[in-house]
């Protein structure tokens, strides 16, 4: 009898383990749940985002300085003489990709800053390029520049493209900061974190160059 009412007495023990167990369990769950849902990784998640359409942005402005050269060397055969405006756009360039690009740009106001001058500058010294090419008729029908104006028009619209999704990326994000329950999370969990810097260029300065003719 005694052995019996000791395995019974076990086996409620084990139970009532199991329970508070299974309880620990779900109430894990339930604040997992409840904090996901009250934004605890809206942050880091938006963080994420705008750091990835930030290099978006960046491997397009790559993209267009690879095919600047070949531009270069095709429109020099045909218009040699236009040496100013062919040493606009290399010296451009040299200066777009020659910038040192630091790890913190995107919180970095006077690095960002430059980088948008050096894009820009580019960008002027192109469209001053291509306003040149329409006194060239020649030029305009030549396979290899035809060629290079279409890949280069393909990325002035991916570059726009990679801007736009950037500029909101990083408007969600700054809001996020600095509104509730953003502010909180902030504050208790990612100090680390800041504003990120967004292009504030003039709609005239940052028009990309057109290519059509």
């Amino acid at each position: 009898m005694l052995e019996t009412t000791l395995r019974q007495g076990g086996a409620i023990a084990a139970s009532g383990r199991g329970n508070r167990a299974l309880f620990r369990v779900i109430g894990v769950m339930l604040l997992a749940s409840l904090l996901g849902g009250c934004g605890i990784n809206t942050i880091p998640t938006l963080d994420e985002q705008a750091k990835a359409a930030w290099s978006e942005v960046a491997n397009q402005y790559q993209r267009r300085a690879d095919l600047i050269p070949n531009l270069v060397e095709t429109v020099k055969g045909y218009a040699s003489h236009e040496k100013e405006v062919l040493t606009d756009v290399v010296e451009a360039r040299a200066k777009a990709t020659q910038m040192t690009v630091p790890d913190d740009i995107l919180t970095n106001p006077e690095a960002f800053q430059q980088f948008q001058k050096v894009q820009g500058d580019l960008s002027g010294a192109l469209a001053r390029l291509l306003a040149v090419v329409e006194n060239y008729p020649d030029l305009k029908a030549n396979q290899n520049f035809l060629a290079l104006q279409s890949q280069l028009e393909g990325t002035e619209n991916r570059i726009a493209i990679a801007r736009r999704d950037y500029i909101e990326a990083v408007r969600a994000y700054n809001t996020e900061l600095r509104t509730i329950p953003g502010r909180w999370w902030h504050a208790l969990l990612y100090s680390d974190l800041q504003p990120m810097e967004n292009f504030s260029v003039s709609e005239e300065t940052s028009k990309a160059p057109s290519v059509k003719f």
